[in-house]
């Protein structure tokens, strides 16, 4: 162990419940106890979608079958990710047909290899996302103020804990949150805990549909990792549908300085250079 915390080889990954380096197979063995696999990614790193890829194939050569569940895709585009994998769609019509461009707003280069590996493998593709506008009013209102219809068969989230309102202040900058929201606690800071809470259990409610769907896959959930860190965001919400997860996440640290009491994921794999 170094003086910064437990060395961390490149390629190598680490056990935060055991504080080991364990070898990328012993890894994926401790994913799967749980039929919810989260991959957490910085939208715009490829490097980061490249180990999605390779950790997703070593998923699926376990021999259970999966599914993908994209944080890119809202609800309704789920007839054309279905297409798209089933052979119907070229790449371009695909993207053309999902409004990638209004959907999302990084480039689909870094996905591709992702949406072939469904396709060519035949992984179901399901959309994890909601309309944004039902993030806006949730946000603004609270979700008392929302309609069955809006609502997208969304339930309600389970409310944020101090210590989820403590990071989501800590990770958004001061341009980024209301006018006077200068604690966590602040009243004025509920709109945008409201709002991320509300993709939160979005991620969450589809992944449990999709187990309800494909009763015999494994479920990998693509997620931006600002929902998985800690656990305080989608695994929070799974929690309360009784779902248990396990968080893998890149890093590019040399070293693993352990939070004792709430570690930032359940495996880290350090991404080589």
């Amino acid at each position: 162990m170094s003086a910064g915390g437990i060395d961390h080889p490149a390629g190598g990954w680490i056990d935060t419940s055991s504080l080991a380096v364990v070898p990328h197979a012993a890894a994926l063995r401790s994913a799967v106890r749980n039929r919810v696999i989260l991959l957490g990614e910085t939208h715009d790193d490829a490097a980061v979608h490249r180990w999605q890829l390779h950790t997703a194939a070593g998923l699926l050569a376990m021999g259970q079958p999966l599914a993908m569940g994209f944080e890119m895709f809202p609800r309704r585009v789920q007839p054309i990710l279905d297409a798209f994998v089933d052979g119907q769609l070229s790449a371009e019509d695909f993207l053309n047909r999902v409004g990638w461009g209004k959907v999302w707003g990084f480039a689909a280069e870094l996905y591709w290899p992702l949406f072939h590996f469904c396709r060519q493998m035949r992984v179901p593709m399901r959309a994890l996302n909601c309309e944004r506008p039902l993030v806006t009013n949730v946000g603004k209102l609270g979700w008392d103020a929302i309609g069955d219809v809006e609502r997208e068969g969304i339930s309600p989230a389970w409310p944020a804990s101090p210590a989820y309102r403590r990071y989501l202040h800590a990770i958004t900058g001061q341009s980024t949150r209301p006018d006077g929201a200068a604690t966590p606690d602040a009243p004025q800071f509920d709109r945008f805990v409201r709002a991320q809470q509300t993709w939160d259990r979005a991620f969450a409610c589809r992944i449990a549909e999709t187990l309800d769907a494909f009763p015999d896959h494994r479920v990998v959930g693509i997620i931006g990792r600002g929902h998985l860190e800690f656990g305080y965001g989608t695994p929070f919400q799974l929690d309360d549908l009784g779902i248990g997860s396990s968080i893998l996440l890149p890093t590019r640290a040399a070293s693993y300085g352990p939070d004792m009491t709430q570690p930032i994921a359940d495996l880290l794999c350090r991404l080589g250079d």
